[in-house]
């Protein structure tokens, strides 16, 4: 399947469940591809600035007169993380597709539970990982899958802002989602092992900086750094392979993607390092949402299986739940094969 086309044919019958913060840039992109149908937020202040913007799209205040609609083929639920396993339940359990935002749940066991129910029902059921539909981390994939940088040795992720505090998830449920689903994609497959450590500093209980270790069982190791008590934005991706670096700087006006020739050379028994080449990578500059919209779209009219499907999301899940396992235990290592132990049968 190409992300980078336009869907087969439009459909305007989604319907976008929640349209605040991130919910209106999919309103936005929905509605440029012509398959916007319905907004329904609670909050009627929220709803009349997008009336304001997409008139001829129905508006709606209650969840549940959308999920009645039979007009309305697929729902986007963009609201509250904590929200999102009853709202995708309850719209799986309607007939519906859905492309819920991430995470999946707040609870492995009920993503578990979603993913087994949409499998039962037939729905369609994407998750949004937005990198993974990023040109730029497209082409990076494409260039380690290749052999370009060589064996991948290690990889570190900086997903640092000053707010968006959440009160319902901590920082490490809310920002790194994103850098979990792209470093496991990037390796092609999950960590062996997960380790984490992190404070709460204006919430009780709810962790404002996350570091997160993965090791992966070919000796590749990754850390994640996530904060919403950063002085600056900062979403930066380092990979370090055996015979090249990649940096993929996602807050850079220009040069987000950047090859180094760079390593280290064994003289005479001493390491020396090699610094040759910086290599900028151009690629296609379309808006990942856009291109992910696209895909939901595209797989509700095919009945195909999204890049990041269900399975994709719970896999997201089980790490962050290992993640906070050892976050809750002071930084112990936590073996992903007994956060597997934790799966109910399905």
């Amino acid at each position: 399947m190409n992300y980078f086309q336009d869907p087969i044919e439009t459909c305007q019958n989604i319907a976008v469940i929640g349209s605040g913060y991130w919910g209106k840039n999919l309103v936005r992109n929905l509605a440029q591809i012509d398959a916007l149908a319905c907004i329904c937020d609670a909050n009627p202040v929220a709803l009349k600035k997008q009336a304001a913007l997409y008139p001829n799209v129905c508006l709606e205040t209650e969840f549940e007169r959308v999920l009645a609609d039979p007009t309305i083929r697929g729902v986007v639920i963009a609201t509250p993380a904590a929200m999102h396993y009853a709202q995708v339940k309850q719209a799986i359990l309607s007939g519906k597709d859905v492309f819920v935002e991430k995470p999946l749940s707040l609870h492995l066991s009920e993503g578990a539970e979603l993913v087994e129910l949409a499998s039962a029902m037939g729905s369609i059921l994407m998750v949004g990982h937005i990198l993974e539909y990023h040109p730029a981390l497209v082409l990076l994939k494409d260039i380690i899958s290749h052999g370009e940088l060589g064996r991948i040795r290690y990889l570190y992720s900086n997903r640092l802002n000053l707010g968006q505090v959440r009160k319902e998830e901590n920082i490490l449920w809310s920002f790194a989602p994103h850098d979990i689903s792209v470093i496991c994609s990037l390796i092609g497959g999950d960590p062996a092992v997960v380790s984490a450590m992190g404070g709460s500093y204006l919430q009780p209980d709810i962790v404002d900086v996350t570091v997160t270790n993965l090791a992966f069982g070919d000796g590749a190791r990754a850390h994640i750094f996530v904060s919403w008590l950063h002085p600056y934005k900062e979403q930066k991706l380092v990979v370090i392979g055996e015979n090249k670096m990649a940096v993929f700087d996602d807050t850079a006006r220009d040069g987000k993607l950047k090859i180094y020739d760079k390593g280290i050379e064994w003289r005479g028994g001493v390491p020396v390092p090699r610094q040759t080449a910086e290599t900028t990578l151009f690629f296609d500059d379309t808006e990942p949402l856009l291109l992910e919209c696209r895909h939901f779209v595209e797989c509700l009219q095919t009945r195909s299986r999204p890049l990041t499907d269900g399975e994709n999301g719970l896999r997201v899940l089980r790490v962050l739940e290992a993640a906070q396992i050892s976050l809750e235990s002071g930084g112990m290592p936590v073996p992903m094969a007994e956060v597997e132990l934790r799966l109910p049968t399905y």
